[in-house]
């Protein structure tokens, strides 16, 4: 097997969209040309990123490459957690139960609700005044 060879995944989150690739050698996760450690400085968003590895105990196994866009950074790390999981699936189809017991294969449909007029968000709106 080559070293140009990789599995594939896509991951979404809010507004986010990663684009995961995973190569069969032992290496960093990289995420917009930076070291996962640089881009997600919080260790709670590393773990968050990390659980489709902990999960299917393949942790060290691969090599990622990611693209992450859109959204803001918690919802990078999701997408990237959700694009992981997709790839590793590609990679051994066997993981897919692991994975789906988990939760991971499972896109977070949340979204921002569209500010209303009248409001000043979705559902804020000015305090009532009965006077």
């Amino acid at each position: 097997m080559n070293a140009t060879h990789y599995y594939y995944g896509t991951g979404r989150r809010k507004t986010s969209v990663a684009r995961v690739r995973l190569y069969m050698e032992r290496g960093p996760i990289v995420v917009n040309g930076k070291p996962m450690e640089e881009m997600f400085g919080w260790p709670a968003w590393q773990e968050f990123i990390t659980e489709p590895f902990r999960v299917t105990e393949t942790g060290g196994q691969f090599r990622v490459v990611a693209k992450a866009s859109g959204g803001g950074i918690v919802g990078q790390a999701g997408a990237l957690r959700h694009g992981i999981a997709r790839a590793l699936i590609v990679a051994d189809p066997n993981l897919r139960t692991q994975l789906k017991r988990a939760g991971l294969l499972t896109r977070d449909p949340r979204e921002k609700e569209s500010k209303k007029y009248g409001l000043r968000r979705a559902r804020k709106a000015e305090q009532y005044s009965k006077r």
